[in-house]
C-alpha cells in the first residue's frame, strides 16, 4: 500500500482566493470605527455625556465631553464641557487628570463666571477624604496622609474665599480649610508621638514645638504640649518640663492626658461631615 500523501497542486487556486478574501476582511476590520456622535448637535452631545456620567460610565462621559469641547469651541458650552470633564475625572479616581483639566480651564478662562467653582473643585479633588475600606479599618485620617495634597487643597480653597467671598461654595470651603489646618497640625503631632514612643525625645520636642509654633488654636495643641512636657521630663530637663506642664494645665485644665497619658482614639480625631 502506498503511504498517504497530500495532493498540494489542486489546492493552490482555492488557497489564493481565500487569502484575498481574508485580506479584504482584515482591511475592513482595521478601518476607522464609526463615530456614533457624528450627527449629534452640541446640546445632544452634552445631554448624552451627562447621562453617561450619571450612570457611572465615566470613561464614555469623558470621551463625549472632549468631543464637545472641539465641536463647541469658543462657546460657553465648551467651557462647561471642560468643567464637567474635570468632575468626571475626579469621580473616576483620576485626580491628576482632573487637576490638569481645571488648571487648563483657569488658564484659558481667567474671567469665567465659573472660576469659583473651578477653584472649589480643585480644592475638593486634593482634599478627597474618601479613605475607602482600608482607611476605615485602620482608622486612618487626613492628618496621616499626603500633606502636599492637603496643602494644595488649602491653597485652592483660600483663593476661592479670598477672591469670591460671596460664592455659594465659600462656606463649605472655609469649613474644609479649618479641617485642613487641624489636620496639618495633627500631622506634626503624629510624628512627635512616633519619636516619643521610640525614645527619640529631642526629635519629639522639635516636632511638638513646630506644631505649637505654626498652628494656633488647634485641637492638636493639647497633645503637642503633653508630648513636650513628657519629652523634657524623660530627658531630665525639669525646668522645661514644668514650664510645658504649666502651659498645658493653663490652656487645657481638664486634659485627660495628664491622668491617662497617651491612648489611641477609637475613631478619627476630628470630623466635620
Amino acid at each position: 500500500m502506498k503511504p498517504f500523501a497530500l495532493s498540494v497542486a489542486p489546492l493552490r487556486r482555492p488557497t489564493l482566493a481565500a487569502a484575498v478574501v481574508l485580506a479584504l476582511l482584515a482591511g475592513c476590520a482595521s478601518g476607522p470605527e464609526k463615530d456614533v456622535t457624528a450627527g449629534w448637535s452640541p446640546n445632544k452631545l452634552y445631554a448624552e455625556a451627562m447621562d453617561e456620567r450619571a450612570a457611572g460610565n465615566y470613561d464614555k462621559a469623558i470621551q463625549y465631553f472632549e468631543k464637545l469641547e472641539g465641536r463647541a469651541a469658543g462657546t460657553p458650552l465648551a467651557q462647561q464641557a471642560q468643567l464637567e470633564k474635570a468632575y468626571a475625572h475626579y469621580k473616576n479616581g483620576e485626580p491628576a487628570q482632573a487637576i490638569a483639566t481645571l488648571d487648563r480651564f483657569m488658564r484659558l478662562h481667567p474671567a469665567s463666571p465659573a472660576l469659583d467653582y473651578a477653584l472649589y473643585l480643585k480644592g475638593l479633588v486634593n482634599f478627597n477624604d474618601n479613605l475607602g475600606l482600608f482607611g476605615f479599618i485602620s482608622q486612618q485620617d487626613l492628618s496621616e496622609r499626603d500633606q502636599k495634597a492637603a496643602k494644595d487643597s488649602f491653597e485652592a480653597f483660600k483663593q476661592l474665599v479670598e477672591r469670591f467671598p460671596d460664592s455659594r461654595y465659600a462656606p463649605d470651603a472655609r469649613q474644609r480649610m479649618v479641617y485642613i489646618v487641624n489636620a496639618l497640625a495633627q500631622s506634626e503631632v503624629h510624628i512627635a508621638r512616633y519619636y516619643y514612643r521610640r525614645g527619640a525625645y529631642v526629635a519629639a520636642i522639635n516636632r511638638a514645638q513646630q506644631a505649637i509654633r505654626d498652628y494656633t488654636n488647634v485641637p492638636a495643641a493639647e497633645e503637642a504640649l503633653y508630648l513636650l512636657y513628657k519629652s523634657y521630663e524623660a530627658l531630665g530637663m525639669e525646668q522645661q518640663a514644668n514650664d510645658a506642664r504649666r502651659v498645658l494645665e493653663a490652656n487645657f485644665p481638664a486634659s485627660p492626658l495628664l491622668t491617662r497619658g497617651l491612648q489611641r482614639d477609637s475613631g478619627p480625631w476630628w470630623k466635620l461631615w
